[in-house]
């Protein structure tokens, strides 16, 4: 027997974290029958976290009708991942006077970004602005990242196939 780390029970067999602080187990089963059956049936299958069923939009938009010139959009099939980068990269803009995100429940892979702009630009015009340097950063990042990569490939002193240094 060994004590589980705080705030979770694991088992080293499945990988897997279940319910309850400070609980004492033996690894090779759960004290409830049938309890680890039942708590794999409400795990999605990792497919329906990504891709979009027949007829599902990846984003809609919905105007907020108490503010002017603003807008929540729901992301469907996206985490915070994405909802943070277009966040920060929506704050960045000059006409954008709020941007904030939230993930309605964890089991769900949605998000709602709100965002509210001066006027002088759409909410819609804001995020897909965002999106487009996004990309563009993105984009960068992989070039420059690749470039390094072939760099340390090159100037390594390793010839078997090691990591040298990274």
């Amino acid at each position: 027997m060994q004590k589980a780390p705080s705030a979770c029970w694991s088992s080293e067999n499945s990988g897997r974290i279940f319910g309850r602080a400070d609980m004492r187990v033996d690894n090779a089963e759960h004290p409830r029958p049938g309890f680890r059956a039942i708590a794999e049936e409400n795990v999605p299958n990792r497919f329906e976290t990504f891709l979009l069923g027949d007829g599902e939009k990846k984003v809609t938009e919905e105007p907020d009708t108490r503010v002017q010139s603003a807008s929540v959009f729901t992301f469907n099939k996206e985490d915070h991942t994405l909802g943070n980068m277009l966040r920060s990269r929506l704050k960045q803009s000059p006409h954008v006077l709020f941007s904030g995100y939230k993930v309605p429940h964890p089991l769900f892979s949605t998000f709602e970004l709100r965002v509210q702009t001066d006027g002088s630009l759409t909410p819609r015009q804001a995020v897909l602005q965002a999106c487009k340097d996004l990309v563009t950063d993105l984009g960068l990042l992989s070039r420059e990242f690749t470039k390094e990569w072939e760099l340390r490939k090159m100037v390594g002193d390793n010839v078997d196939g090691g990591t040298n240094g990274i």
